[in-house]
């Protein structure tokens, strides 16, 4: 179990990495590597959230997946995290793959705006204390 945690917690300040990220590239006018990190800090903490149940997966739709079946679903966490999840995914696919994609400074700084929420709803899940 305290491998588990070990692992969460560092999954966690890697989420917490990409966000910090993602604010300074919208500081730089970088707008689509801002989209990738936005996504790339849900994706920790969803990870995170994972490590305790001691699941990973190799690709990000399994972990989509798991989270939205044992937390989503289950009202662990609200429902509007899953609508974050699709947004930011979907963005981060665009920015990363699509040459001619563009992402206005608006709508990054709501991708931050998302990550922040389902980090900081991760952050209050993770304080709590374990079931025994």
């Amino acid at each position: 179990m305290e491998h588990s945690k070990d692992v969460s917690k560092y999954r966690y300040e890697k989420a917490v990495q990409c966000l910090e990220a993602a604010k300074a590239l919208i500081a730089l006018n970088d707008y689509k590597s801002a989209a990738n990190r936005s996504y790339y800090c849900v994706f920790h903490a969803m990870r995170s959230v994972l490590a305790l149940d001691n699941v990973d997966f190799g690709n990000h739709g399994q972990v989509m997946g798991y989270f939205r079946r044992e937390y989503i679903k289950t009202k662990t966490f609200p429902v509007k995290m899953s609508d974050i999840l699709t947004v930011l995914f979907d963005v981060r696919n665009k920015s990363d793959y699509d040459d001619f994609y563009i992402i206005s400074k608006e709508d990054v700084t709501n991708q931050l705006l998302s990550a922040e929420f389902f980090l900081d709803e991760v952050r209050k899940h993770l304080e709590q204390p374990a079931e025994t």
